[in-house]
């Protein structure tokens, strides 16, 4: 019970960090989204050149850095490494390509349903299919195998690059990008959204909550133990927007969404899917690598590299629609992700 309450608490802070984020820059429906900061993340650092979605955010960094704090403090900081790291490199890309269709991660697509945006109505079924899909190949042994203990340097790898992020944020060198126009130039003063990131940092590891590990957890085992977290942001971010007026159910004129259903489906299948795959959702990787894990890092670069392949080439979404190539490169993830589950289940041989 006193753990039930716990992740109800936590989530109930989780919503109330976002609407504050909100409040104070953040763009509308957009306090915490994984997929959405890593991208202006990456366009920050020019791995991309959008120039409408660049900025540092703060709140990557303080995920990571809350993470390893409370796990330093917990002793459960354990640096690891070594399950299939290339897969989870194309995994990481996938639940990109998969989000950057959707325009969110699972944790937006949350605050989009409490926003009254219906677009997002349409990418939760596909989520769950994608977690769905996944469970198949848990349950016929798809496994990357195990991880090995490392040296404590490679565990530090995570939050050293965490460092240095905030220290090139508050720095600004010419070689960093802020974008002037658009979602990248909307945000919260930095103590804010660094204080928020590693608030939810710290909840998050001690809560374990994962977007995906939630409804896996309801398909696999029924229970409900994660899920209620995701409740609580939802009611919460629900109840703040009704409070100052911020709720505008319809699809039309969403903030940073399309109305493109079957995109919005597929696009959120391809999360699921990859994320089941991988072990987490995108805010569970980063968390795992403040943590120490190196997998859970590996995971995350790939984020970065697929945020950066889907706008170099012009594969992203818009707010107006998902172009022919988008379209493309959900359905060829798809397959991917069928090729990556088919060629990883392991099954056991009997002793003769």
């Amino acid at each position: 019970m006193r753990d039930r309450l716990f992740i109800i608490i936590a989530g109930g802070i989780v919503g109330l960090l976002a609407l504050i984020l909100v409040l104070f820059g953040n763009p509308a429906n957009m306090g915490f989204c994984i997929a959405c900061f890593i991208r202006d993340t990456a366009g920050g650092l020019g791995l991309h050149r959008s120039v409408v979605v660049q900025y540092l955010r703060p709140e990557i960094i303080g995920l990571v850095l809350g993470a390893f704090i409370i796990a330093l403090h917990g002793r459960e900081f354990k640096s690891t490494a070594g399950s299939s790291p290339v897969i989870r490199f194309i995994l990481g890309m996938l639940m990109m390509v998969g989000a950057l269709i959707f325009l969110g991660c699972p944790l937006r697509m949350i605050l989009r349903l409490a926003g009254g945006d219906w677009n997002a109505l349409v990418g939760l079924p596909g989520y769950v299919l994608g977690i769905w899909l996944g469970t198949q190949f848990l349950k016929r042994g798809y496994t990357l195998g195990r991880s090995q203990e490392q040296t404590p340097v490679n565990g530090f790898a995570g939050p050293f690059f965490a460092v240095v992020f905030l220290i090139l944020l508050v720095t600004a060198p010419a070689f960093i990008f802020f974008s002037a126009e658009g979602p990248g130039s909307m945000h919260a003063p930095l103590i804010i959204s660094l204080g928020a990131g590693l608030l939810v940092g710290v909840l998050a590891q001690r809560t374990r909550l994962c977007t995906m590990g939630a409804i896996r957890d309801l398909i696999l085992f029924k229970d409900y133990h994660l899920f209620l977290g995701l409740a609580a942001i939802f009611v919460v971010v629900l109840i703040g927007n009704l409070i100052t007026g911020k709720l505008i159910p319809g699809f039309e004129g969403q903030p940073v969404a399309h109305t493109e259903s079957l995109w919005n489906f597929l696009g959120m299948t391809v999360v699921g899917f990859a994320a089941v795959l991988a072990g987490g959702c995108p805010l569970r990787q980063l968390i795992l690598t403040g943590e120490g894990q190196g997998d859970a890092l590996i995971t995350v670069v790939g984020m970065f590299c697929g945020a950066a392949f889907m706008h170099n080439f012009g594969l992203a979404a818009s707010p107006a629609s998902v172009s022919p190539a988008g379209q493309a490169i959900v359905i060829i993830s798809l397959v991917l992700l069928f090729i990556i589950g088919t060629a990883n289940i392991r099954t056991r041989t009997k002793a003769k």
